[in-house]
């Protein structure tokens, strides 16, 4: 297998390490990120899902954290309710322990997950802030007033009602 060495992109990249760092971690992915298996959806424009199969896991085993742009999801399986052991002839669900991580882009929220037929859906919305979102700037004469710019959303919300 090889290795990439990003060392000279730190170097001639000022203020981009934090995408630098995104690429080395992408790189160094291990044979461990196919379990368990996801899906991930656009729900709407801003609006995307995450859903991950966790057959045989409760809510109380699942942990949901975000921090930093980064989104884990861990499960760990706790021990029977009785605290016997079971023998099994042939055992094809994995219940064995998980730790899952998302990247989010920047301005990415979760707002809310469910289980539900062994899927966990992870609910995500993009809301950006009113200084990044785009502004129209209208052309006009020198004066000496200033032009506020407007949110090209706005417009159109005030020509639907007028």
């Amino acid at each position: 297998m090889s290795t990439i060495d990003l060392t000279p992109l730190y170097r001639t990249m000022v203020g981009f390490d934090r995408m630098a760092s995104l690429i080395d971690s992408a790189s160094r992915l291990d044979g461990t990120q196919g379990y368990p298996p996801y899906n991930i959806e656009r729900v709407a424009d801003d609006a995307f899902a995450i859903e991950i199969a966790v057959a045989g896991f409760a809510e109380e085993d699942l942990e949901i954290e975000t921090n930093d742009n980064l989104l884990t999801v861990a499960g760990k399986k706790s021990q029977g309710e009785d605290g016997e052991e079971r023998q099994y002839l042939h055992r094809g669900i994995a219940e064995r322990g998980f730790l899952r991580r998302f990247q989010l882009a920047d301005h990415v929220i979760v707002t809310g997950a469910s289980l539900k037929n062994g899927l966990l859906r992870v609910e995500l919305v993009r809301e950006l802030p009113e200084a990044k979102k785009p502004r129209k700037i209208e052309i006009g004469e020198k004066t000496g007033t200033k032009s506020k710019p407007k949110l090209i959303d706005g417009d159109k919300k005030e020509a639907s009602a007028a």
